[in-house]
């Protein structure tokens, strides 16, 4: 993949693009238009649609599990850690809505391995959730059902910014995480 400013120019088009039209309705010259690249210059930045498509999903992956890590660093009590995950989850789908409208969309036109290699990184964020809410539930400071459920929710509430959440709109990006921080910590019953 094509590094520098033309690089970071294709990898941007084509989000722009895979988030208004879909991968399938996105073609390599209308990425190549996108960038002011013609065809067989744009090859010399990046090999196929589908190697753009692997690396924004891999690397917005890759950002959301590094970004926990980070938030959960430095703490063992099960509230603050779960408080710090969801901070970082709702962030980063709040300051990269495309990367999550993709992610959520268009996995289904992932090739293998690659599809299967984001899945797991998938299930591995999720398992990462699930068993905060375990130890918080061992430990007696929340209260659910099903980890899974409550994980599966709590994924949501970040996940879903991607639909309705803009930088104008009637709250702040802080307000947003605060709420929704606080619809988790309910949610688990943490008390």
């Amino acid at each position: 993949m094509g590094t520098g400013a033309t690089g970071t120019a294709i990898r941007a088009a084509a989000l722009e693009l895979f988030a208004a039209r879909g991968y399938e309705g996105t073609t390599m010259a209308d990425i190549g238009a996108a960038v002011g690249i013609r065809g067989p210059s744009l090859y010399k930045h990046v090999a196929s649609k589908q190697d753009l498509l692997v690396e924004l999903m891999t690397t917005t992956m890759d950002g959301l599990l590094e970004l926990q890590r980070v938030a959960l660093a430095g703490t063992a009590d099960p509230v603050e850690r779960l408080r710090r995950a969801v901070d970082a989850h709702v962030r980063f789908h709040a300051r990269h809505r495309l990367e999550a409208f993709v992610g959520a969309s268009e996995m289904r036109s992932l090739a293998e391995p690659h599809r299967g290699t984001v899945l797991g990184k998938r299930a591995e964020y999720e398992r990462s959730f699930r068993r905060l809410v375990e130890e918080g539930v061992a430990a007696g400071r929340f209260r659910v059902p099903s980890a899974r459920l409550a994980s599966y929710a709590i994924l949501d509430l970040g996940m879903g910014l991607a639909t309705w959440y803009r930088e104008e709109g009637e709250l702040s990006e802080n307000e947003v995480v605060w709420q929704q921080t606080e619809f988790a910590l309910r949610l688990v019953g943490a008390g």
